[in-house]
């Protein structure tokens, strides 16, 4: 059931909308005059970016991240930030380099090595002081990691990605400027996009909603609704289209970080971690699956939350479609097609194997976006899910 009994958090100030990346100088200045710029693998795409900064007066440094982040590159960029007495972190990139500058700045400003504060591998104590002033500043348009507490690193010689969690991590400024994700690389834009509207789809049903989260997720799959997502991937070059899929993908990261999510996720961390898969790719292959399932339990009524969950999957539907005729099983319909559309790949081709479904399915069976599912689900189900989605 829904609680009247909830928190809600997420960056100290949103800034939202087309060119409002010139106003990160004016960001920056109240906190310091140094700024550790923490980038994706080709820095020299942000050098208007950092001269637009000097020009400001303020000193740049720069550190860059090429794909997830890892252990290693976390420490390196929280020793950089130090060595060079950064006193601003800002992350501008997809939600690897976001999550990897949130984590640097707030390991920046605590004692200890990263291993004393992750969670499941690590000793997972809570960091005693808060981060470095932090900006996020994203470039795609589905992670939503601007406006969450978390940072999901991967430990390589564990095969597992796992989160750097506090309330101090919440960045300081989220500044979305839709115009930076107007380059983004069709294969990218589409993982992401998938990624964004699974943020949505599974905060809705989850068994943690609040008021607050359903509000947020109501607008964001308005805003993906009508074929906005599949319009984005089509004409990519559109920054009206690119304003919604953005603002989507925005209040996805914002009703995850607040309502939890489900199995796709409790699966999507595991998976990645052992394959190395696109976070974005491996959701999208699980999505249709994990939904058939919840909707099976649901239909078959014996659990508190079924008609609930039958009512959200309803709206989903509608949300997505804005079909008022549209049902249930529209909505699986609904995101197997854009799958097609796209040519998402299976498990297989992303990389598992079916040996390993054990394996999955006991690592994610701990993973903390699995309790958010709106059932609690059996290791037969779980095969399933993966058998289906191979």
């Amino acid at each position: 059931m829904i609680t009247d009994r909830f928190d809600f958090a997420s960056a100290g100030r949103i800034l939202f909308g087309r060119g409002r990346i010139a106003e990160l100088p004016d960001l920056i200045k109240p906190s310091g005059k140094k700024v550790m710029l923490v980038t994706g693998g080709h820095p020299g795409r942000h050098d208007s970016l950092r001269i637009l900064l000097e020009k400001a007066g303020i000193i740049v440094a720069v550190e860059s991240v090429s794909g997830e982040p890892t252990v290693q590159r976390v420490s390196e960029i929280t020793d950089s930030i130090l060595r060079q007495q950064c006193e601003v972190v800002a992350g501008i990139g997809g939600g690897s380099v976001i999550d990897a500058a949130k984590a640097a700045a707030a390991l920046a400003n605590n004692p200890g090595d990263i291993m004393d504060y992750l969670e499941v591998v690590g000793a997972g104590k809570p960091l005693p002081q808060p981060a470095l002033p932090y900006i996020a500043i994203p470039t795609t348009a589905g992670t939503g990691a601007e406006v969450t507490k978390n940072s999901v690193i991967t430990v390589p010689d564990q095969h597992v990605k796992v989160s750097l969690r506090s309330p101090f991590m919440l960045p300081r400024f989220a500044l979305v400027d839709p115009d930076l994700a107007l380059e983004c690389p069709p294969e990218v834009s589409v993982n992401c996009g998938f990624d964004a509207l699974c943020h949505l789809i599974e905060a809705y049903l989850s068994a943690k909603a609040t008021p607050m989260s359903d509000a947020v997720c109501r607008e964001g799959l308005s805003r993906m609704g009508g074929g906005a997502l599949v319009l984005h991937w089509m004409r990519p070059e559109d920054p009206n289209v690119m304003v919604n899929v953005s603002l989507g993908s925005l209040l996805g990261g914002m009703a995850l970080a607040n309502g939890g999510l489900g199995a796709v996720h409790g699966f999507a961390g595991v998976i990645g971690g052992m394959t190395g898969a696109p976070h974005g790719a491996v959701c999208a292959a699980l999505l249709p699956a994990v939904l058939r399932m919840n909707l099976d339990i649901a239909c078959q009524g014996k659990q508190p939350l079924c008609r609930q969950t039958m009512a959200r999957i309803n709206e989903t539907a509608l949300m997505l479609s804005r079909d008022v005729n549209s049902k249930t099983q529209d909505l699986i319909t609904l995101i197997e097609n854009m799958s097609t559309q796209q040519n998402v790949a299976g498990l297989e081709k992303l990389g598992v194997k079916r040996a390993e479904f054990p394996v999955i399915i006991e690592k994610s069976s701990r993973a903390s976006s699995m309790k958010g599912n709106p059932f609690l689900l059996t290791a037969e189900q779980l095969f399933q899910i993966l058998d289906e989605s191979f």
